[in-house]
């Protein structure tokens, strides 16, 4: 896959040009709508808990119809969430979800805040939320970012006076929000972000509701709506040729992991926000009423507003050039003004729009894709000025302000000045997400003090171009970056990443010993410069064995790589633990792995993490040879049963028959896959037909909404929104004589030890007589659900549905889980 052209347009081209992105080169009509942004001096704080909670519609017309400066603040980055696009599972999903909010952001005109919370899975209350999250450092990230921010108007798109009644993170994501609102303005309260940022007070607090949170439609229109805004999203933008909606389906649309393609709507809707907090306004369709967002803001505001309105009010379309005089002159009285807030805020923008509307385009681009902690890099600068307008280019510095071997340049017009530079990285620390470079705990991600809520680590290196137009300097801040030609994509662009010189990987994650014979396990160097050479050692549990005890390597290419293979025998009896390859160069050791994440509509993701593979020695027994796997959502079960000796066959969808099942000893459906695969609502009858002559069918959890088919097996089943979150959940066995709890291990209590994140989800909670539950469980304070693990025989075989979170375990390594499964595959053998 390859970096895309990510959106159809760019709306905010005043923000921080976001990494790897395609180089902005906005319209007339987008430079307009930005000039209207640019003078509208008034910000908004949208709050949440999680990627793809935010209403784009609102979030959209905020930053579009209004002009509002607007920002999503997701407590979480979705680490516990499902992925339907491939196998990436918490931490490197996070980075995902991260990253495709920040294109959701990029094209609706918002802006991505975070907190420090982990999405750690589902929670029935916000009491275990807040107790899992510390309440009272996420507390803090909310009162950061509202002090840092400083928006009017907040508002809350859960209620947070509904405990219990749906995820916990949502309903603690508008309990903090309620919370801080009334902090942030007292300089008592968080004093290191009092003193940093300063304090502030939103003028009001709104909860995003709808007729969804009245119970239905009916009750809503019977409701007392004295305290709701009504606002209306469904308008249509001619400079940007789209209706709200249609921006917010596009924006909607970026959450791909999670399948949440949506339809652009075209026509009126209304959005209704009701009044929790603050002053309440005058005018009930306009969130900003009382709030003066116009110049006149500012102290010396008015003389820039002069300026400014008439240039929006008779916009040049034809030569947006000839504003650049008039843009000039209120750069230089905005930097004349005492407002840093604004100041900051408006001078980035206008910038930009100076910039935009001259057709001056400037870019700095690496040679290399990688750089070593403080290596040296050549850099190659562009810069071309396609108006009218003088424009002089005095020199280029690093952001220390170390000037770079550039001589003073005119750039004439439509002349481009091209040059190159060397540049010493200062960067000791490697690239990567920065709230994975420390571990953190269940609950909370371990931050930097400095980058707590920034979306992504910035770039890593940038340059200033110092612009002399007209009469005003300009400091224009660029991230270098990486572009190389695509023979079908054109001109690609990539991130800088700086990378240690070497990283070592397992390519198995969790490897598993069914027995005590000696296994190979292929350790893989990676070089991260030219002309490199080592050794790498393979650290192993107490009672394994590595052999040899050391391997050594030499690598001429940067990005080359060397296998090798170590022989590591496992204990004599059951145990389980971390292998670690360490690197030695020198006096010097390195313990990462480098995971790259390439997909299309996100930028390319290079991410450290720590190089580890977990090894069990297992007692397990299993029965049968071939297993035949339907893919589903995307998991790593197929992987794991290889890990334990199965043969398995992928089955396409439609190749399903009675014919192609015919010689398998069980087959597998993946999760999800009644939402996913629309062939499984014609292929159920083959599947059927398979069991009834004596196969076994297991199926994984499926969710009740868009259901392929409600015929998912030979007998009636319902599926529930039933889950047990608690992994800790004491687990009842219902049937203990039961085959599946019996044969070919035997299956106890101990075997549910040591699970991750969760029990199960998505129970069936009603079904045909002819199934047999296996397993009751509960949350605490929750009635006891029995729908976890249901067996039924069909003809002369068995079908099996379950909601356990094996699409977890088995990537973890849990040796019950393991037994479990293998138990199921083996039934009926």
């Amino acid at each position: 896959m390859r970096i895309p052209f990510l959106v159809v347009y760019s709306i905010l081209f005043a923000l921080p040009t976001v990494q790897a992105q395609q180089p902005q080169k906005p319209t007339a009509s987008q430079i307009y709508h930005n000039l209207q942004d640019l003078n509208f001096l008034g910000s908004a704080l949208y709050v949440a808990a999680h990627p793809d909670d935010e209403n784009t519609r609102l979030i959209s017309y905020l930053a579009n119809d209004v002009h509002a400066r607007t920002a999503y603040l997701s407590l979480t980055r979705g680490d516990g969430g499902q992925n339907l696009i491939g196998p990436e599972i918490r931490e490197l999903l996070g980075v995902i979800r991260t990253q495709e909010l920040l294109a959701a952001r990029r094209t609706d005109g918002g802006q991505q805040l975070f907190t420090r919370a982990n999405d750690f899975g589902y929670s029935k209350h916000p009491d275990e939320t807040l107790a899992i999250w510390n309440k009272d450092e996420v507390l803090s990230d909310v009162v950061r970012a509202i002090r840092k921010f400083k928006p009017d108007v907040i508002i809350n798109r859960f209620d947070h006076r509904s405990p219990g009644t749906t995820h916990g993170h949502h309903t603690s994501s508008a309990m903090l929000s309620f919370e801080a609102f009334d902090l942030v303005g007292d300089a008592s309260k968080y004093v290191e972000t009092a003193n940093e940022f300063g304090i502030w007070q939103p003028k009001r607090l709104l909860f995003n509701t709808s007729w969804w949170f009245y119970g239905s439609r009916e009750k809503f229109e019977n409701a007392d709506k004295s305290k709701l805004l009504s606002v209306e999203t469904g308008n249509y933008y001619p400079a940007l040729g789209l209706s709200n909606g249609e921006i917010a389906s596009l924006s909607r649309s970026m959450h791909k992991s999670q399948g949440f393609g949506s339809t652009g709507s075209r026509g009126g809707e209304t959005e209704y926000l009701e009044f929790l907090k603050g002053d309440f306004p005058t005018d009930t369709t306009n969130p900003f009423d009382g709030i003066n967002t116009t110049w006149s803001r500012m102290k010396g505001g008015e003389a820039i507003g002069k300026i400014l309105y008439p240039l929006a009010e008779n916009f040049n379309f034809k030569d947006p050039a000839a504003m650049v005089p008039q843009l000039l002159r209120a750069y230089e009285l905005l930097q004349q003004t005492e407002d840093t807030h604004w100041k900051n805020i408006k001078s980035e923008q206008l910038a930009q729009l100076i910039l935009d509307c001259g057709g001056i385009y400037l870019e700095a681009v690496s040679e290399t894709e990688t750089i070593n902690p403080k290596g040296m890099f050549k850099v190659s600068f562009e810069a071309i000025n396609r108006s009218l307008n003088s424009v002089v280019l005095q020199k280029v510095t690093t952001v220390d302000g170390t000037p770079l071997d550039v001589s003073l340049k005119t750039l004439a017009t439509n002349e481009g000045a091209k040059f190159e530079a060397s540049i010493i990285s200062k960067n000791e620390a490697p690239s990567g997400p920065y709230w994975l470079n420390k571990k953190g705990t269940l609950g909370m991600y371990n931050a930097p003090k400095h980058l707590i809520g920034l979306p992504e680590t910035p770039a890593p290196e940038q340059v200033i171009f110092h612009l002399q137009i007209g009469r005003a300097t300009l400091p224009i801040s660029k991230n270098i970056v990486y572009k190389f030609n695509d023979p079908v994509d054109g001109e690609v662009y990539r991130p800088l990443q700086v990378l240690p010189e070497v990283t070592a990987s397992i390519a198995e994650k969790v490897i598993i010993f069914a027995d005590g014979a000696t296994q190979d396990i292929p350790v893989t160097v990676r070089a991260g410069r030219d002309n490199i050479s080592g050794s790498v050692q393979l650290n192993v549990p107490k009672g394994w064995s590595a052999n040899p005890a050391t391997q050594t390597f030499n690598l001429a290419r940067t990005n080359e790589t060397a296998t090798l293979v170590f022989k590591l025998t496992p204990s004599n009896n059951q145990s389980e633990g971390y292998i670690k390859p360490l690197v030695q160069l020198g006096d010097r050791y390195f313990d990462k792995e480098l995971v790259t994440i390439d997909y299309d509509h996100i930028p390319y993701q290079s991410v450290l993490l720590p190089s580890e593979a977990k090894v069990a020695r297992l007692d397990i027994k299993k029965k049968g040879e071939n297993i035949g796997y339907i893919n589903g959502a995307g998991d790593a079960i197929p992987e794991s049963l290889e890990q334990i000796g199965y043969t398995v066959t992928t089955v396409a969808p439609d190749k399903i028959s009675e014919e192609s099942l015919r010689d398998f000893d069980a087959v597998v459906i993946g999760i999800r896959a009644y939402n996913t695969v629309p062939q499984l609502e014609f292929a159920q009858t083959a599947l059927n037909n398979y069991v009834k002559n004596g196969g076994t069918v297991l199926v994984q959890y499926n969710t009740s909404h868009r259901l392929v088919t409600k015929d998912i097996a030979p007998y009636p089943l319902s599926l529930s929104r039933d889950r047990v979150t608690d992994e800790f959940a004491k687990v009842t066995i219902l049937e203990p004589k039961h085959p599946v709890l019996n044969f070919p291990n035997k299956i106890e209590s101990s075997d549910f030890e040591n699970w991750v994140q969760e029990r199960g989800l998505y129970f069936p909670n009603e079904w045909d007589k002819a199934f047999t539950p296996i397993l009751g469980m509960k949350d605490k304070g929750a009635s006891t659900s029995k729908g976890s693990l249901l067996v039924a025989k069909y003809g002369e075989g068995h079908y099996i549905y379950t909601g356990l979170s094996f699409f977890r375990e088995l990537p973890a390594g849990v040796p019950g889980a393991y037994r479990l499964f293998a138990n199921l595959i083996s039934i009926g053998k």
